[in-house]
């Protein structure tokens, strides 16, 4: 869930295996990478809380970190994000069509394939999911982009899956397709919510 007082109500729910993550985290990330006794992990930790909050500029209101264990001792990491925007388009399946449209045709896709989704809501809702290509890095990453709406009709929600492990596109898809069918713009679920275990990336997460 996200609720923040320049955003609209939006609840959403994430599989076993991910960890929310953001500027806020800050202080205990640090301490955890100091009990590591790395500086490498520190420098890196750093990083990562510094592109978070880069990513807070940019209408970003809420992240995730995904772990899941793969064969035999690897672990395949992913990044969720939920972005929100302001939109003047009073006409909502002309705004999710332009959104995904302008995501599909940036330069950093090497390869993209769209399609609509029908949430129970029936708002409006476009998944674009393919490869891009990391400036300056040689580097390719899987990432799965859902463009909809909220019900207010002024605000635009989009939701990414992104990771290195391209091996894992189509489960990554369902995953973000899966979270997308969770939204919910009132509290579904007002009771304490227990802790999220773990889960391998190719199980059945929701």
């Amino acid at each position: 869930m996200t609720q923040q007082s320049i955003t609209p109500p939006v609840w959403f729910r994430l599989p076993p295996g991910f960890n929310d993550i953001g500027p806020s985290h800050r202080e205990s990330v640090n301490a955890f990478a100091e009990a590591l006794g790395s500086t490498a992990a520190q420098r890196e930790v750093s990083q990562l809380i510094d592109g978070l909050d880069e990513l807070a500029g940019h209408g970003v209101v809420h992240t995730a970190l995904g772990f899941h264990p793969e064969e035999p001792d690897g672990v395949s990491t992913s990044l969720f994000s939920l972005t929100v925007r302001s939109v003047d388009q009073p006409n909502p399946r002309l705004a999710v069509a332009r959104t995904a449209l302008a995501i599909a045709r940036s330069s950093l896709w090497t390869s993209s394939v769209r399609r609509f989704i029908d949430l129970p809501s029936a708002l409006p809702c476009c998944l674009v999911t393919g490869i891009i290509s990391v400036p300056n890095l040689d580097l390719r990453l899987f990432q799965a982009r859902v463009a909809t709406t909220h019900p207010d009709k002024r605000h635009l929600l989009i939701l990414d899956m992104t990771s290195a492990s391209t091996q894992h596109a189509d489960a990554y898809t369902d995953i973000l397709e899966a979270v997308t069918h969770t939204l919910s713009f009132s509290d579904p679920d007002p009771s304490p919510q227990t802790a999220a275990g773990a889960s391998r990336i190719l199980e059945v997460l929701l």
